[in-house]
Order: C-alpha cells, then sequence, then structure tokens
C-alpha cells in the first residue's frame, strides 16, 4: 500500500532527453559553482546563534556539518547524474521509493523553504537595523524589530522585505544569473574583508574554555550551523553538464566544501579571538539562542556581547575599530540577502506548483497568473506565511526548523541511493557514489545525528507538520493523485524544484544555485 506508485523512471527521464546539455564543467568550475552556492546566508545569521551553543568549540560544529554535507553530496550527486531532471528530492523519492515518501520529501521541502525565507529575513532585518542605527546614530525601539521571543514585539522590517520579495515574484521579476553573480561576489568580498581585519588580531586567550557547553554544545551548534551549507547540492545536479563526472564530481563537491569550511573557520575564528563568543550562562547551564531568559541578560548588559548581537559580524568589526567597515558589511549583507529570501520563496512556489500539478494538491496551487504569467496563488500564500514566521520568530529557531526539512530529505535520497542500487542495477550511471554502503549509511547516521542534536521545540514542529502531512495526503492526495489514477504525464518544465539551478516558469526569476 505504502510503496505501491511509483512514478516510472523512464518516463521521468524522457523529459532529461529532451533536454541534451553540453559537457562543459570541469573540477574547477564546479568548485566554484558549489562556493557561490554555499557561502551566504548562514555565515552572516548564525555566528551568534552557534556561540551560544557551543562558544569557541563552534569551530568544530562547521567540521561536522561539513562532513555530514560531504557523505550526503555524494549520494545526491549519483541520483542527480541518472535523473538529471533537475527534480531534485521529491522526483527522486517518487521514482524509486513511490508516491508516499515522495510525498513526505515534498512535504518536508516545503517547510524548509518556507520557514528558511524566514529566516533569511530575520537575519536581513538584524543587519539593516544595525546599518541604520550606527550610519545615522538613532535607536530604534525593540519592540518594532524583534519578535516577542527575542525581547521585541514584532519585527516589521522582516515582514517588508518578505512581502517585498512576495510582490516580486508576483509579477515575474527576473534574477538574472549576471546579478546572482555579482551577489555572490559581495558576499564572499564581505567575509573576505572581515577575515583580512579580525584575524591578524586575534587573542589566543579567548578561545579558553574552548567548549564551554562540552560536546553535545558542540552538536546542537552543528545541527543549526547545517543551515550554513546548504546549497552544495547545486554541485550535484550539474552531473549532466560535467566532463568526466566520476573523477570531477567529487573534486568539486569535496572541493568546494572543504573550502567553504575552511572560510568559515576563519571567520569564527576571527570573531572569537577578537571579541569572545563564550556563552550567556544561568545556573551552569547555557540559555536556549532566541529565548526571553536570553534576551533579558543581553538587555541587561547592553548587548555587550558577540552571542547578543543580531549582526554579528559588522558588531565585531565595530567593537574592534572599524565602525565604518562595519557599516559596509551590513550594507553588503543588506544588499545581498534579498536574492536569498527570494530563491528560497522560489523554491516553496516550485514544490508547491510541481506537487499540484501531480494531483497531490489542489489544482488551485497551480493557477497561473493572466496577465504576469507566474503561479500568483501560492506565491501570496506563501508571502504571507514567510512574513508571520519572519515577524514573530528567531533566527535561530527558524533556521533549526528548516534544518529538519533538509535532513529528513537527504536522509530519503541515501535511501534511495541505495535501493535504486538493488533493483535496478543495470541502469546507466554517469557518476557512482563511492563505497556506496559506506557512505550512504554515513549520511543517513549523520542526518539523524544532527536531528537529533536540534533542540526539541523543532524537533516536535517536525512532527506536528510530518502527521499533518499524512492526514493530508490520506484525505486529499492519495485519491487525486495522477499516479493513482494512471496518469503520467511529465512535464518539460517539472524540472523546478530547487535547491538546484532550474528552468522557470515564464517571468519566474532564474536561480542560479540556492545559497543559505
Amino acid at each position: 500500500m505504502f510503496l505501491d506508485r511509483v512514478k516510472p523512471l523512464d518516463a521521468i527521464l524522457a523529459t532529461a532527453e529532451k533536454k541534451s546539455l553540453k559537457r562543459t564543467l570541469g573540477a574547477f568550475q564546479l568548485t566554484m559553482l558549489g562556493i557561490g552556492a554555499v557561502i551566504g546566508t548562514g555565515i552572516f545569521v548564525l555566528t551568534a546563534e552557534a556561540a551560544q551553543k557551543a562558544g569557541p568549540g563552534m569551530m568544530l560544529s562547521f567540521v561536522i556539518a561539513g562532513l555530514v554535507c560531504a557523505v550526503a553530496a555524494l549520494c545526491y550527486a549519483e541520483m542527480a547524474a541518472m535523473v538529471p531532471v533537475s527534480g531534485s528530492a521529491y522526483t527522486y523519492s517518487y521514482a524509486v521509493m513511490g508516491e508516499l515518501i515522495a510525498w513526505m520529501v515534498g512535504w518536508a521541502l516545503i517547510l524548509e523553504y518556507a520557514v528558511a525565507a524566514g529566516a533569511v529575513s530575520v537575519g536581513w532585518s538584524g543587519y539593516v537595523v544595525g546599518l541604520i542605527e550606527n550610519a545615522f546614530a538613532i535607536d530604534i525601539p525593540n519592540a518594532l524589530v524583534r519578535g516577542p521571543f527575542d525581547g521585541g514585539s514584532i519585527n516589521l522590517p522582516a515582514m517588508l522585505i518578505a512581502g517585498l520579495v512576495t510582490w516580486l515574484l508576483i509579477i515575474g521579476t527576473r534574477e538574472s544569473a549576471t546579478v546572482n553573480a555579482i551577489l555572490v561576489a559581495i558576499k564572499v568580498s564581505a567575509l573576505t574583508l572581515f577575515i583580512v581585519l579580525a584575524v591578524p588580531v586575534m587573542n589566543m586567550a579567548n578561545f579558553e574554555p574552548f567548549a564551554p557547553l562540552g560536546i553535545s554544545g558542540i552538536g546542537a551548534a552543528a545541527a543549526s550551523i547545517f543551515f550554513a551549507y546548504v546549497g552544495f547540492d547545486a554541485v550535484s545536479t550539474a552531473a549532466e553538464e560535467t566532463k568526466n563526472p566520476q573523477r570531477n564530481m567529487p573534486i568539486g563537491l569535496i572541493g568546494s566544501l572543504a573550502i567553504c569550511t575552511i572560510f568559515y573557520l576563519l571567520v569564527a575564528a576571527g570573531v572569537i579571538g577578537t571579541v569572545g563568543a563564550q556563552p550567556m550562562m544561568a545556573n551552569g547551564t547555557g540559555l536556549e539562542p532566541g529565548s526571553r531568559e536570553l534576551a533579558a541578560q543581553c538587555a541587561a548588559m547592553g548587548d555587550q556581547a558577540v552571542v547578543c548581537s543580531k549582526e554579528a559580524l559588522a558588531w565585531t568589526l565595530r567593537e574592534i575599530g572599524w565602525p565604518q567597515i562595519g557599516n559596509l558589511l551590513g550594507l553588503a549583507a543588506g544588499l545581498a540577502l534579498p536574492s536569498v529570501i527570494l530563491m528560497m520563496m522560489f523554491g516553496q512556489t516550485r514544490i508547491f506548483f510541481v506537487m499540484s500539478r501531480d494531483g497531490l494538491l489542489p489544482a488551485a496551487f497551480s493557477k497561473i497568473h493572466p496577465r504576469y504569467n507566474t503561479p500568483h496563488v501560492i506565491t501570496m500564500i506563501t508571502g504571507l506565511f514567510v512574513a508571520l514566521f519572519a515577524a514573530f520568530f528567531p533566527v535561530g529557531q527558524l533556521a533549526n526548523i528548516s534544518n529538519s526539512g533538509t535532513l529528513f530529505a537527504f536522509a530519503a535520497v541515501s535511501i534511495a541511493v541505495m535501493v535504486i542500487r538493488r533493483t535496478d542495477p543495470g541502469r546507466a550511471r554517469p557518476f557512482r557514489t563511492p563505497a556506496l554502503f559506506v557512505t550512504a549509511p554515513l549520511a543517513i547516521a549523520g542526518c539523524l545525528y544532527l536531528f537529533y542534536k536540534l533542540d526539541p521545540k523543532s524537533q516536535l514542529l517536525f512532527a506536528i507538520w510530518a502527521v499533518i502531512g499524512l492526514v493530508v495526503y490520506f484525505a486529499y492526495s492519495r485519491r487525486r493523485s495522477h499516479v493513482g489514477q494512471g496518469m503520467v504525464d511529465v512535464h518539460e518544465d517539472d524540472a523546478g524544484i530547487p535547491p538546484q539551478p532550474v528552468p522557470p516558469l515564464p517571468g519566474a526569476p532564474t536561480p542560479g544555485g540556492q545559497d543559505a
């Protein structure tokens, strides 16, 4: 009953045969693609969160999260090379493990993208508010720029940017590859400048104690820091355009993740070594990031600690005597992060769109605006929820909830690779995961470990979301499924579920790889 509806892989591959792409990418190009896709939002907005959970030990958290991503990426690459229709985890699961698993993966990705867009909106708000306050010497009341769990009432700037991006998606504004490349360059340049200014003036005494909250705190920080790596699968999905993929895919994947990890470690070291990163404690235990207790303790000391900052990197530069450079970094974040919100919300709407066209969600979700030619109904619904998430929840909580959906999807893909190796061993595989029956279990175990280290609220919310998904599936989707009714309709532009580069709907933005 549960694995009885599989979308035929040959039907899905019929789409790919219409889109033969020239193999032009080598190891260097893949590595650069990965770096551009990964480095971005997470390091800007989650440094303070990681410091509160692990102190200086957050440097190990970056390594742990990077290793889990590496083994998951190798599994992802085999499926992406074998099913190069850009369907991501939803399509892979549909082709290998059936409709129910595919539904749950798609349902988890819906959670991932909507909540992640909210997290980036909150991160954008922190940097822009900090920039305005410091550049113009004004004090904006926390009640208007922070949610109720974070020492305020409502985060109006985060709502504003979410609403603006929703409007841009509805009218069909395109984000060109050139603009995307410029924004990636801005982010990387800003982080490089931070490293150049902060690392040379580190004080090694600030690294003691290294793990004030023990191994448990390092694992909890890794579960949050995972958000900073999402986007690495943009490399996996370029398999169809890769020369000698069996050699170049692992180099591109591992190389880009290794370089990003080193980059992140240098940024973390710059923060720890200059201003310190010891967590706020109460009764011998660390206070929960994004909690009222932490907000109250930070307010009592005038927010004079990096774990209290909503713009950790800009705040650090101001503290070490570079206030104008700190403002420039805040400006860089303010310019670059809206494109990430757009990417994530676009991904959210496309997941809804394709699931709707498979019959699993109401047809209204795939309704196209007569003038703008965009899926306006689901875009407005998505925008409303993203704005509400951004208005009332702290960034770390949103990132953790988003991570829960991502981890589930990556674990599902790792399982799918092992299943199809057994069920269809003769199918052509341009790239084969090295030592699959070691690599895939490691990826699954890593995803389970990071999920286990998420905070209980995030785990509970994911469980509730999963139960809601099962209810919707059995109450509505199973009876209306096109596959269940014998209709296997593969569309040329079904290849639209991020986190990979996709051919967009007419008038929709063109993503170039998600970065988080």
